[in-house]
């Protein structure tokens, strides 16, 4: 084939870059590749201020955006405002907290001072032979920074957009940064987890991790209710002659949870990817069904959630801990509430005896198959000894005898198993939070629709958060074993569903200490947290996941 024949070579064009993450890179690489190769964002207390500050000063002319952008600087932003005085172009930026101290006075941080460069280099492209000046307004010192745009700076701005595409190009999520300081000032400290990669050290150190989420899940549980939506809020209308509608602000929901014949709007389910509000069904039942969450920009997490998991190694390791963590949770709850007469203590004795046994082979499996007569094993000791935890005054027909399912062919299996898809959607929804697959695991083999990886991760849940608070719950007598049932079959009223979302929600607000990391945080924090910890196996410090255990 002849040159003048052949076909030319397509141009590939590389994305522009933000200009606000330069702003980024220079304060962290880490926080630069999450936020723009990840696409992780979180909007906290700052950021909010941030805004208000932004749309106050819209209001007051101070601040005019710009939009600007060159395929040749590789950039892309909006400039808060930019003025001329005296036939110099000004660039402003306004920034809410205090400036930097220098040997001559106050100075702008380098992430503002990159950043403004930038969007000087910008706006000199669209005006050429124009003279142009930076500026940084810092309103919590009623102070303004000007510097110009001189070579240095002009190189400094090529340099991290290099950089910037270097980082973009790669796989591999950079480093947590040595310098710890900027780690408690960082919005992404939640999802990095910096001090918990450095537990190794030995110092104490700040507890980044919230402690938990104030917002709430709204369960729908009512058939023929409708879920609407009226600007940033979720209205819940139940069926006619049935109550009043309900309006929850979208920014106070974690997640909206339906469950059976309830009608969501296609508004609401955009309003709530957008606000990455996870949505979730279940059947009228109590069987969960699956659900949406998390958004886009996790193709780099799930590439290395596939690579990591694809060895055999990874996943044995992995497989081992969530196994004994089951059984010695189990075990636990066994020792913690042993009761009744000589009979009792005998069979209980007999299943710590054997869970104690079974502890060792999970460290000592030589592969995967060796598993899962582990963990089938304790379970039969566990539920074995499940019904001595029960009361004598325990109503006969709310007493255990076994576990049985699909459908449960008693009361107690029926709350249990309702119990259990709450687990498993709380799981569910951290993992599409944090941005994983839930369909790739380390133990649970593909069988039906429940991802593998759901199955894994709750592995630690069902103990303390179904099986304590339910034996606790029959106790306590807090089940009507008529209106909380429906006698024909056994399965939950509309009463006992209500009554076990009460029960579970509860339980997740409770707080304890984390007998590895040593600070304290809700049920429903751990299980987010758990599967970040899961994630550092194959991209950070490996070692914390599954090593949580119940006191």
């Amino acid at each position: 084939m002849s040159p003048e024949t052949m076909s030319p070579r397509p141009v590939v064009v590389e994305p522009t870059l933000r200009v606000h993450s330069l702003h980024a890179l220079a304060y962290c690489e880490r926080l630069f590749y999450l936020e723009e190769v990840e696409e992780v964002r979180v909007a906290d207390a700052a950021i909010f201020a941030g805004r208000r500050l932004h749309a106050r000063l819209e209001q007051e002319g101070e601040r005019v955006e710009v939009e600007v952008s060159s395929e040749v600087l590789g950039l892309h932003g909006k400039v808060d405002a930019v003025r001329e005085r005296a036939g110099t172009l000004v660039v402003h930026e306004h920034k809410r907290g205090r400036h930097a101290s220098g040997e001559g006075g106050p100075e702008a941080w380098p992430g503002d001072r990159l950043q403004v460069g930038a969007y000087a280099l910008l706006v000199e492209e669209c005006f050429p032979g124009t003279e142009v000046e930076c500026r940084v307004r810092y309103h919590q010192t009623d102070t303004t920074v000007c510097f110009p745009l001189d070579e240095r700076l002009r190189q400094d701005v090529v340099a991290a957009v290099a950089r910037a595409r270097l980082l973009r190009a790669s796989g591999m999520r950079p480093p947590v940064t040595t310098e710890e300081r900027k780690c408690a000032r960082c919005s992404l400290a939640p999802v990095c987890l910096p001090e918990e990669e450095r537990i190794g050290s030995g110092a104490e150190r700040p507890r980044l991790f919230p402690e938990d989420d104030v917002r709430q899940v709204l369960h729908v549980t009512t058939a023929g209710s409708r879920v609407g939506r009226a600007s940033d809020e979720l209205v819940v209308t139940p069926p006619e002659g049935e109550g009043e509608p309900v309006r929850l602000p979208v920014r106070t929901v974690s997640a909206l949870v339906s469950h059976g014949a309830v009608q969501v709007s296609s508004q609401v389910l955009a309003l709530c990817v957008e606000r990455d509000v996870g949505v979730h069904w279940f059947t009228s039942g109590g069987r969960y069904l699956g659900g949406l969450g998390g958004g886009g920009g996790n193709v780099q997490r799930r590439l290395r959630q596939f690579e990591a998991l694809r060895q055999e190694a990874v996943c044995l390791g992995l497989a081992r801990r969530l196994v004994a963590a089951k059984l010695e949770g189990q075990l636990r709850f066994l020792l913690r509430a042993s009761r009744g007469d000589v009979a009792a203590r005998e069979v209980m004795g007999s299943a710590v005896r054997d869970l104690s046994a079974l502890l060792p082979g999970c460290a000592e499996a030589a592969s995967l198959d060796v598993l899962p007569g582990l963990e089938g094993a304790g379970a039969a000791r566990y539920f074995g000894a499940l019904p001595y935890l029960l009361g004598d005054d325990v109503d006969p027909r709310l007493r255990f005898d076994g576990r049985n399912r699909r459908p449960p062919r008693d009361r107690f299996n029926a709350v249990l198993g309702f119990l259990y898809g709450l687990v498993h959607r709380e799981v569910e929804a951290a993992i599409r939070s944090v941005g994983l697959d839930v369909a790739f695991g380390c133990f649970h083999q593909p069988r039906n629709s429940a991802g593998p990886l759901g199955l894994d991760v709750m592995e630690q849940f069902r103990v303390p958060l179904a099986d304590m608070p339910l034996v606790a719950s029959l106790n306590r007598r807090a089940w009507d074993a008529e209106a909380d049932f429906e006698v024909t079959s056994d399965r939950l009223s509309k009463v006992g569903r209500a009554k076990a979302i009460e029960l579970y929600e509860r339980r997740k607000r409770e707080t304890w200490k984390h007998n590895v990391l040593g600070y304290s945080l809700s049920y429903a924090r751990l299980v987010e947290l758990e599967v970040r910890l899961l994630e550092k196996e194959w991209t950070g410090t490996p070692g914390l996941f599954a090593t949580f255990r119940l006191r």
